[in-house]
């Protein structure tokens, strides 16, 4: 079998990114250009911002990703894009030059979802084994899924209101920690004690998340605290909030396992970079026997390596699309 050669674009969010993966598990070549200081002034991502800074650099990256491989176009077997899920200006950007790409040098379009791409950057590191539970950690999700073969995403649990990402980000806000703010409450707290009393997010027999609850008792907590005059310590509360979140995640994620009957985890996720999740998951598979992948750091944040390499699964398994493919702000995993 000839090797295929997917190039995959990214464009759901801030990151402009193009790569190159060959055969699903070897990157060839990456580009990506992050945005995060222009939106770290405003303290977030501004959408409008975003899409035009996607616009002035999409032609670039791409040519640069090329350059950097020693290939052409017509070394390329197929092109995959993320369609959706995101902010619909920036994935219009991508899905555009994906289009005119695959129209000019008429090469199948691969249409993949942004989640089953932060799935498949674990292929990159080691072949994915099956059956298996996921588990999507990021800004805008926070899921279990079960895998019983490639491509097959069955959503056994989910947030039911902010994503486990986002409520990193809010708790930063609130304890005036600087954007990006996830990374940082990580860091604080290694350097801190589980000191404040915060209550455990939706601990049930479900599969699915709560984190508004946490979010709001760090809010009420930090407000009381000024108002009888008390220093917070950052460290001491994002060590309270991040201790909180990794044992629900972990519990929840650990029972699927075993409900389940599989012997396989993998996390996947802008939040799969965090060292608490990682380093607990580690313990408890280690204990009992799971094996367990998370990407690099490289591959946990948003990038067009892991889009090639669903792409790859998507194209070999025939998925296509026409050229007036449509971006999706939102979108189930299906």
């Amino acid at each position: 079998m000839n090797d295929v050669f997917i190039l995959g674009i990214e464009s759901s969010c801030d990151e402009t990114s193009v790569s190159i993966v060959k055969n699903g598990e070897e990157e060839i070549a990456t580009v990506v250009l992050s945005q995060m200081d222009t939106h770290a002034s405003y303290g977030g991502v501004v959408p409008e911002i975003a899409s035009r800074m996607h616009v002035e650099n999409i032609t670039m990256v791409i040519e640069e990703c090329l350059t950097k491989a020693s290939m052409t176009m017509e070394d390329i077997t197929a092109i995959a894009v993320t369609y959706g899920p995101g902010l619909i200006g920036s994935l219009l950007v991508g899905v555009t030059a994906a289009s005119t790409l695959a129209y000019i040098y008429q090469k199948p379009l691969v249409p993949v979802h942004h989640i089953a791409g932060h799935i498949y950057a674990n292929n990159l590191e080691r072949k994915m084994e099956f059956p298996l539970i996921a588990l999507v950690v990021s800004g805008g999700h926070t899921d279990l899924i079960y895998m019983k073969e490639n491509y097959s995403f069955e959503k056994i649990g989910g947030t039911l209101d902010d994503a486990v990402g986002e409520a990193y980000d809010k708790v930063a806000r609130v304890a005036s920690i600087p954007y990006p703010g996830g990374p940082l409450v990580d860091k604080l707290s290694q350097q801190g004690k589980d000191t404040y009393k915060l209550p455990t997010p939706l601990d049930d027999d479900s599969y699915n998340f709560s984190f508004s609850g946490l979010k709001s008792a760090v809010i009420n907590l930090v407000h009381n605290e000024e108002q009888r005059g008390n220093e917070v310590s950052k460290e001491d509360l994002a060590c309270s909030f991040q201790t909180r979140v990794v044992d629900i995640l972990s519990k929840k994620t650990m029972r699927a396992i075993d409900q389940y009957q599989v012997h396989n985890l993998i996390v996947a996720g802008g939040v799969a970079a965090n060292s608490g999740i990682r380093s607990k998951l580690k313990e408890l598979c280690d204990q009992s026997g799971v094996n367990l992948t998370v990407p690099s750091l490289k591959y946990c944040t948003d990038n067009a390596t892991m889009i090639a390499a669903a792409g790859y699964f998507a194209y070999t398994m025939g998925r296509r699309a026409g050229y007036d493919l449509k971006a999706k702000a939102t979108d189930p995993l299906h």
